[in-house]
């Protein structure tokens, strides 16, 4: 159990200096991290923006009109259904006016300072 008894002033600056140590140590390995976390967001961030940039260069067949290209009544119906009910007003409207009330608080004994225990009754 020499290690918990600390008995000079010497023993007290090594353990000080023991603790910064570690303290700035743990805080130069944390701002290691967060640089090295961010170099790798930048890099994937790079490497997805050039794979939207090599999707956006290619460009669409021109023969889009053969015979498979036909639409069915049926699927006709369901998309003018589907874009009628998205540009009718189907959504309630809203006022955008908010409304805050005040409530009346009851007298509770628990937060009253008269109550507390630092009174003293003479």
């Amino acid at each position: 159990m020499n290690l918990l008894r600390i008995n000079q002033f010497s023993d007290i600056l090594v353990e000080s200096a023991f603790g910064i140590v570690v303290v700035f140590t743990a805080l130069t390995l944390l701002v290691l991290a967060f640089y090295a976390f961010g170099k790798v967001s930048r890099y994937n961030f790079r490497r997805k923006k050039s794979k939207s940039d090599l999707a956006k260069n290619i460009t669409p067949a021109t023969n889009a009109t053969t015979k498979d290209d036909h639409i069915s009544s049926d699927e006709v119906a369901a998309i003018a259904t589907a874009l009628h009910l998205f540009f009718s007003d189907v959504h309630d409207e809203e006022s955008n006016v908010i409304t805050i009330k005040r409530i009346e608080r009851r007298y509770s004994p628990w937060n009253s300072k008269i109550y507390g225990i630092t009174n003293l009754h003479r």
